[in-house]
């Protein structure tokens, strides 16, 4: 069970991360059709913020597989912002600003993001692994 649960979250994490790098490219190229806040105005922090969300979601699944469940949850919990934070750009337009191409990556990244904190819930709430690696002595 303990090897399905590190296989789903690399699956998880692997989708994850191929639909967010669709959607921060996307973000990055086309940065002035992107209604978004004013400090958001160079592509390069777009694709900074990917490659550090990313890197941490991946140190995260590493840190799942080595049952430090803590950090990983931390990590896996920073990591899914990088989804969950995609309907943010609603805030700073109206919904015909948007393409559909944007509406869609916008869609897909959120719904990634929700998969894997809904991950996060799940193995911290209802698989519960996490409490047989804590030392009681």
């Amino acid at each position: 069970m303990k090897y399905q649960c590190q296989k789903l979250l690399l699956y998880l994490l692997f989708s994850s991360i191929v639909i967010t790098s669709f959607h921060y490219a996307d973000n990055g190229i086309f940065i002035d059709k992107y209604p978004s806040p004013e400090w958001i105005n160079n592509a390069n922090l777009v694709y900074i913020a990917w490659i550090v969300l990313t890197l941490i979601g991946i140190v995260g699944y590493f840190l799942y597989k080595r049952g430090m469940f803590r950090f990983a949850y931390l990590c896996l919990g920073i990591y899914s912002f990088t989804g969950l934070s995609s309907p943010g750009h609603y805030f700073y337009g109206e919904m015909s600003k948007f393409s559909l191409r944007m509406h869609t990556l916008i869609l897909f990244d959120f719904f990634a993001g929700l998969l894997i904190f809904g991950f996060i819930l799940w193995s911290l709430f209802i698989k519960t692994d996490w409490r047989n690696s804590i030392d009681l002595d």
